[in-house]
């Protein structure tokens, strides 16, 4: 398993985007900025992490990250962020933040165990209005807010 830049046509890699996020509209909207990182196994891709800029020096954002269900369990996201965190260190940076769902436990649980800390919530920020199904249920919890995290890098 390694990791590395991706360069190819993002188009190939739309389902480990629609794996990360539930709505397609955003997806479009977001997947062809800042830099994308595969995890290959072999020739196949086994997951993918993107990396934005924000407003703010010095801060980076983790837009989507996703690890193939039949990979999933094997350190493969740990890995990702990890050389995430690297390359927004040598770009400078000093935090780096993700967001998810408040939903979904897996996620928050996995970005806990990454490091990062809970420190904005937004409420409502999934629905028809931002280009979510509507009465989308993540581990039998409603999806509607949405939890930011940080860490510092």
């Amino acid at each position: 398993m390694h990791i590395e830049t991706y360069h190819a046509d993002r188009d190939a890699l739309l389902p480990l985007f629609e794996l990360a996020d539930d709505s397609l509209v955003q997806v479009r909207a977001y997947m062809s900025l800042g830099e994308v990182l595969v995890a290959r196994a072999g020739e196949t891709i086994a997951g993918h992490l993107q990396i934005v800029g924000t407003n703010a020096t010095g801060v980076f954002e983790i837009k989507s990250v996703a690890v193939r269900e039949t990979h999933q369990g094997r350190g493969i996201g740990r890995r990702l962020i990890e050389a995430a965190v690297v390359r927004c260190r040598k770009r400078n940076g000093h935090r780096l933040i993700v967001s998810t769902a408040a939903a979904d436990i897996g996620n928050l649980r996995f970005y806990q165990r990454q490091g990062f800390r809970m420190y904005r919530i937004v409420q409502d920020a999934f629905g028809p209005s931002s280009g979510y199904p509507e009465a989308v249920q993540v581990d039998g919890i409603p999806l509607r807010d949405q939890v930011v995290f940080e860490r510092a890098l």
